[in-house]
């Protein structure tokens, strides 16, 4: 029997796309959709006023002072590798924690590996926070960055980033942020954190479309070109621009992701962000207390505090989460996140790898009815495995 899916995966990625957003986004490109900032031409010129209307955009939302230090790129992921490989030099040591995403967390192990970096984790505590202190403590005399990720795509928990980057600010060490998880659902303000870069994604709480992101840089971080190429500017030389954001942004941009990222953007700042957020934190709290309930089930996101993010993660006693996720689609028609959710260094300190964990995420096209919906799956998952013998579970 087809039944509506009820989507609960929203860290991954925001679905349902809303469909006026979408129509918008592909009406303005058929009318523009030629290459911003390659042509003489009138139609040129607009498709790069569009593009210069979505950095100012993006830099009101995230709190930078200059638009031109918004760079445009593919997700967070990309955004972090510019900026990591782009801060960094052979010798130099970089801290960060044990909560990363694995696009954090790859790229550094992989200049380590190659001997061109050192690094160090910081752990997280029972409350699934990093504690600034212990950030500097593991500071370096050759310490050149900190990578901290602003809310964890795992426990749903906000970061102390502002404290921490005011005790590395003391150490003249830039902190730079994964606010893939964050932006669109709490303020992300680089001059409030007081933060060097903030590396972003489009497609999650943002609204906009797979394929779009970008990296805003506060005005006295010098990020090293790392890819070279065709900028539409200075074309007589063989050396890239070092002009921002040309210096970030090589190659013709992704025009239609960036309207689709501008739609999302100005319908956020038209509503503001306490609105979703609250009700989904409140759908969240719905959540949790119900699965608390529960026997056999155990919740590993901590109860979440004001700006904190609405996911958890959890398990079902006996069952693997891969078994648990694929009953709630097949049964249920819920979509759920299971697995180490790219973060493989926090379910090692929560004692749930190799296997991982469950996550529900919210968003903010979710009601009432997804989460009562949840829940019933969830009891009568616990109630059929609560009856079966070990023996019928071997």
């Amino acid at each position: 029997m087809d039944r509506p899916l009820i989507y609960l995966d929203n860290a991954a990625t925001s679905f349902p796309k809303q469909r006026d957003l979408l129509e918008r986004m592909i009406e303005i490109y058929a009318e523009i959709g030629v290459s911003p900032g390659r042509g003489s031409y009138d139609l040129s010129a607009e498709a790069t006023d569009v593009v210069a209307a979505a950095r100012r955009r993006a830099a009101t939302f995230f709190g930078a002072p200059d638009p031109d230090r918004v760079v445009f790129t593919a997700n967070a992921t990309d955004a972090l590798n510019l900026v990591i490989q782009g801060l960094t030099a052979p010798g130099d040591h970089v801290v960060s924690t044990r909560l990363e995403h694995n696009s954090v967390l790859r790229p550094l192990h992989h200049l380590s590996e190659r001997g061109e970096l050192e690094y160090d984790l910081v752990g997280f505590d029972e409350r699934g926070l990093v504690d600034p202190e212990a950030v500097e403590r593991a500071l370096r005399p050759h310490t050149k960055l900190a990578v901290i990720c602003h809310g964890s795509q795992v426990l749903g928990t906000a970061q102390p980033v502002a404290e921490i980057a005011e005790r590395c600010r003391a150490r003249g060490v830039p902190v730079v942020i994964d606010a893939a998880q964050t932006a669109g659902q709490i303020p992300v303000d680089l001059t409030a954190l007081g933060v060097a870069a903030i590396a972003f994604t489009g497609h999650k709480a943002l609204r906009g479309p797979s394929g779009s992101g970008g990296l805003v840089l506060a005005p006295d971080v010098e990020v090293r070109s790392t890819r070279f190429g065709g900028t539409g500017i200075d074309s007589h030389s063989l050396c890239h621009t070092q002009s921002f954001p040309h210096r970030l942004e090589a190659g013709t941009l992704n025009l239609l992701g960036i309207i689709g990222l501008d739609l999302g953007l100005r319908q956020l700042l038209e509503e503001g962000l306490p609105v979703s957020h609250d009700r989904e934190m409140r759908l969240l709290r719905r959540l949790r207390a119900g699965l608390a309930e529960l026997p056999g089930v155990t919740v590993y996101s901590p109860p979440p505090r004001d700006g904190d993010l609405p996911l958890l993660t959890c398990n079902v006693a006996r069952l693997l989460p891969e078994d648990t996720g694929d009953i709630l689609d097949g049964d249920y028609g819920i979509a759920v996140r299971t697995g180490l959710h790219c973060a493989p260094l926090v379910h090692e300190d929560l004692g749930t790898g190799p296997h991982g964990a469950v996550r529900f995420s919210l968003g903010h096209q979710n009601a009432e009815e997804d989460i009562d919906a949840a829940l019933e799956a969830m009891r009568e998952i616990t109630a059929a495995i609560g009856r079966r013998s070990p023996a019928a579970l071997a």
